[in-house]
């Protein structure tokens, strides 16, 4: 057996390294895990992993690549799983104080999916509790760094799982998109994540914030194994009412067939609405700018459209949004399940459990969303809001009349240290320039665009594409992510 090159650790290595029998699933797995005690008490990832668990999924795996009967080629594989994502038998914590004593009693869909195939599930990776928020400060139980500077966040909601791919603890993890949870921290720890079509990833099994935003993808070193997982994942499910009646994606294949090509022919929209911000940080706009560069010498005609309703996402989605959680975390009270925190009677009871399980961005979010579903204000608010959706989801069909994809920036920042954003506001405008891509359902992606020459820090540029559209969005970024050392003299991907 040859070493685990951690520097290089990416699902489609493993799968090459399982098939050359460098190594087996069940040493993978091991090397794994003593990576994260011995590193993880700086970045704090996870919030907890069943190390004996893993190696007996990896000894079975072993036993089934042994007798020629492997699942896939991705079979004995860890994945990392984000806490708001159901696996039999692991914490569903999301987070959350409220949901700290809770086992699912099943598997997500995106799981089950994944399981089929021979990855292992490999840990609960920390989150902003239940979702909400940009930094991954919001945990309950204690903030996630950024491997590339511990002083610095990893971005959120799902800097737990960008943390793990950054700090090559794994192979790839899976998150939950609900107005950038992706896309932001892929950006802020320099990997690559991924949005898919709403309904193209079920969400069965994923801990609901906003159900009619959100959606479960991965975050990976590279554009090929945030294919390899789409391609796990992706399919439609009885289970979930949103999922499309539609089959799995071919993306590997896309990947592999267009990497190596350039993107002659093809049109690139610029946003007016997103690159005129006055509002990116200075080593934010050189790196786009560079990045229009680098698409125009790949053979991309840029050309630019308009999003005219942009300036209205942000106020929309924190209305849908919170909206929503207000409803959907209305289950949890203590009282079925969770943390429960005895009263004087029921109602005492709801809010004692509740006060207590609940940290203050999470009922910051349900009291906003309470206010506006209430009697007197729902037409003034949820319902115009739904409207003024509908019109940004028609911006964007309407640009891609003209171009193939979308670029804009992910985030208007680098990474920022912990604590410098303590206005809720101004930690809401972190997802300026993702949420939209949610409102409107398409699919996007962040891949590492270049390197601020201050501070070394990556910065993630957005593709976006049209509904269903993944395999051309995983073409294009695997060519510009093949081309990133020519361009930037750093490499990007595995």
């Amino acid at each position: 057996m040859s070493g685990i090159d951690f520097a290089k650790l990416s699902v489609a290595s493993c799968a090459d390294a399982l098939a050359k029998k460098e190594y087996s699933s069940e040493e993978l797995v091991k090397a794994i895990a003593a990576n994260i005690r011995r590193n993880d008490d700086k970045i704090h990832a996870f919030l907890n992993f069943d190390e004996e668990a893993a190696l007996r999924a990896a000894k079975e795996s072993d036993a089934r690549r042994a007798s020629g009967k492997a699942l896939s080629a991705f079979d004995g594989i860890p994945v990392g799983m984000k806490d708001n994502i159901a696996v039999t038998g692991e914490t569903l914590s999301c987070a959350s104080k409220i949901l700290a004593p809770v086992k699912s009693p099943y598997d997500a869909t995106a799981v089950a999916k994944l399981k089929n195939q021979g990855f292992i599930p490999f840990g609960r990776l920390n989150m902003d509790e239940f979702a909400m928020g940009s930094s991954c400060e919001n945990s309950a139980f204690f903030p996630t760094a950024n491997p590339l500077d511990t002083s610095r966040v990893p971005g959120g909601s799902s800097g737990g799982s960008a943390a793990a791919v950054a700090a090559k603890f794994l192979p790839s993890a899976l998150g939950s998109d609900t107005g950038g949870s992706i896309r932001q921290p892929a950006s802020f720890c320099g990997t690559v994540g991924l949005k898919p079509t709403y309904g193209r990833v079920s969400r069965y099994g994923l801990v609901a914030f906003a159900s009619s935003l959100d959606q479960i993808g991965p975050l990976s070193p590279c554009v090929e194994d945030a294919a390899i997982i789409l391609d796990a994942v992706s399919g439609h499910d009885p289970m979930d009412a949103t999922s499309l009646d539609l089959a799995g994606t071919h993306a590997l294949a896309a990947v592999r067939e267009k990497r190596d090509t350039q993107l002659k022919g093809m049109k690139i929209g610029l946003p007016k609405e997103y690159y005129a911000s006055s509002g990116l940080d200075s080593g934010v706009a050189k790196v786009f700018g560079e990045a229009i560069e680098n698409l125009k010498k790949l053979g991309a005609e840029i050309v630019e459209v308009s999003l005219p309703h942009t300036e209205y996402a942000v106020a929309v989605y924190y209305i849908v949004a919170t909206a929503e959680a207000s409803a959907n975390l209305a289950r949890f009270d203590g009282i079925r399940y969770g943390d429960r925190k005895a009263g004087r009677d029921l109602v005492d009871t709801y809010f004692k459990s509740r006060g207590a399980g609940f940290g203050a961005e999470v009922k910051r979010r349900i009291l906003l969303g309470t206010y506006v579903l209430s009697s007197g204000y729902y037409d003034a608010y949820y319902l115009r809001a739904q409207k003024v959706r509908t019109l940004i989801k028609r911006d964007f069909e309407e640009a891609f009349k003209s171009c193939d994809l979308l670029l804009t920036p992910v985030a208007p920042n680098l990474p920022f240290h912990f604590g410098e954003k303590s206005d809720p506001l101004q930690m809401y405008l972190s997802d300026i320039f993702t949420i939209a891509l949610n409102l409107a359902g398409n699919c996007g992606i962040s891949i590492p665009g270049g390197v601020d020459a201050e501070s070394g820090l990556p910065v993630g540029i957005q593709l976006i594409a049209p509904s269903l559209a993944e395999e051309k969005l995983l073409g294009a970024a695997a060519v510009y992510e093949k081309q990133a050392f020519a361009f930037t003299g750093k490499p990007f991907g595995c």
